[in-house]
């Protein structure tokens, strides 16, 4: 049976919009991409089509991959960062610059710091709008290559043990990668992270009815038991008060003697930046892939979900 494209001309704004069926559609779709990166192919799928990139806080790899992937298919870009040249520093409201923008491009790509930003901008816009982070609320993007990653490691998620670690309080990272697994199958997760960085509340009421969770602020015993490791720097970003981030910004930090205790067939993740909870000396492990496949599904995902929303995959 054809499955139906249901990403075509909508907003990408909460991982809670996908179902599994969008979820394998999209993933074949990834692997098509992929096999065109692989192969050096020059494609010409999004010519034409115009994509405005308008992140009003700092970004490396979802900003460049979001770029990689329209030139890679063919498509044009106006990437906006930081915004200290736009109308925005003249005091431009967000829907004004979302307005200006939907007239020049055919697909608009946000980061904003405040939760809700993307789905504002969804709600004034003409063309579709992806949610490349929200504050502390979601990144589904970044949800989803992680998931394309885990499922190519494991080919299931029924019976994977999964833990988070570090600042799961402000990670938009796990919460949106939390939810999405949840949808997929029987996890057990393990939310370790020091007390005033737990996973916030209302993402646990989500999960509690569909998956098994253990908390914890230890990560020794953890470590062994499960198939995925996914770290998180804690984010100096949120703190009111540095002397607090001073003195839990290392609380966790993964070495080499640490990966010895875990096993043999777990995958080390990381949506990075990193700012020291990974060593180096650990970057060379086979089981760590923040630097290698994690990396890279990102470009595979983001051409993917592009030329779906676009209407040029069925």
């Amino acid at each position: 049976m054809k499955r139906k494209n249901g990403f075509l001309g909508k907003d990408i704004l909460s991982v809670d919009q996908f179902s599994k069926e969008d979820l394998t559609f999209l993933f074949r779709k990834t692997t098509l991409m992929k096999k065109i990166v692989e192969a050096g192919k020059k494609s010409k799928m999004l010519q034409g089509k115009i994509m405005t990139v308008l992140f009003y806080e700092p970004s490396s790899r979802t900003f460049g991959s979001f770029i990689s992937a329209m030139q890679r298919l063919g498509g044009g870009i106006i990437p906006l960062q930081g915004m200290t040249y736009s109308s925005v520093a003249k005091g431009e409201t967000l829907e004004d610059t979302i307005r200006t923008f939907e007239c020049y491009s055919d697909i608009i790509v946000i980061r904003h710091p405040e939760v809700g930003s993307a789905k504002k901008a969804a709600l004034v816009s003409t063309v579709p709008i992806i949610n490349a982070g929200d504050g502390v609320g979601e990144h589904p993007t970044q949800a989803l290559l992680d998931l394309f990653t885990i499922l190519s490691k494991f080919k299931k998620i029924d019976g994977l043990k999964v833990a988070f670690v570090g600042d799961l309080l402000n990670g938009r990272t796990v919460h949106s990668l939390s939810k999405l697994l949840a949808k997929m199958g029987k996890v057990e997760f393990f939310f370790v992270a020091p007390k005033i960085l737990r996973m916030p509340q209302e993402i646990k009421d989500q999960l509690k009815n569909r998956v098994s969770i253990i908390e914890a602020e230890k990560l020794d015993e953890v470590i062994k038991k499960v198939n995925v490791l996914y770290i998180t720097r804690v984010q100096k970003e949120r703190f009111s008060d540095l002397s607090i981030y001073e003195n839990i910004k290392n609380f966790y930090i993964i070495t080499k003697k640490l990966m010895e205790k875990a096993r043999k067939d777990l995958i080390l993740m990381h949506p990075l930046p990193r700012v020291g909870e990974i060593s180096t000396e650990v970057d060379n492990d086979s089981r760590a892939v923040y630097l290698t496949e994690q990396m890279r599904n990102g470009l595979y995902v983001r051409m993917a979900l592009l030329a779906a929303t676009l209407g040029k995959i069925k």
